[in-house]
């Protein structure tokens, strides 16, 4: 069975718009780009032909890909969520223990993750690390240079 992928609504609907490019601009650029290739002659030594059909073989596997995504999606609904507990979608506020160092997350399908503006996947190491974990709580983090103790300051749903 295929496993399922977890996507807010705005995560969907930017994933549909993705695939609708692809499908059409992407499609028709890959197909020019054959077209171009095919012009300049004997195609058993033309590497430009080579590179245009890798270039459309990698499309339609992004094509591919994307489809099968969408087909699994499983849109979470905001409204039924608990700000109790660190699940997908909550922003926390955490302490790194020793530090002494805040820093806010929002925890996001892996699909959405985008570490710039603050939102990291629940399957990275410090989202599972604090998945479940209530105010007040420690999060043990496994990293290569050990583990990171994190106290949970705040958790809200946005």
């Amino acid at each position: 069975m295929a496993q399922y992928t977890l996507l807010t609504q705005g995560g969907y609907e930017k994933m549909k718009a993705e695939l609708e490019v692809l499908r059409t601009t992407g499609r028709k650029e890959a197909a020019r780009a054959i077209a171009e290739a095919r012009e300049k002659g004997d195609l058993s030594e033309n590497a430009e032909y080579d590179a245009a059909k890798d270039a459309q073989g990698l499309l339609e596997a992004k094509i591919a890909e994307i489809e099968g995504k969408l087909g699994n999606a499983r849109i979470i609904d905001e409204s039924q969520l608990d700000d109790s507990k660190i699940s997908v979608l909550s922003t926390v506020t955490i302490e790194n223990v020793k530090l002494k160092k805040q820093v806010t997350y929002k925890l996001v399908p892996e699909s959405e993750a985008d570490l710039k503006t603050g939102k990291i996947s629940v399957n990275s190491p410090v989202g599972q690390g604090l998945l479940g974990k209530e105010v007040g709580d420690i999060a043990y983090v496994s990293t290569p240079n050990g583990k990171i103790e994190f106290k949970v300051l705040k958790i809200s749903i946005d």
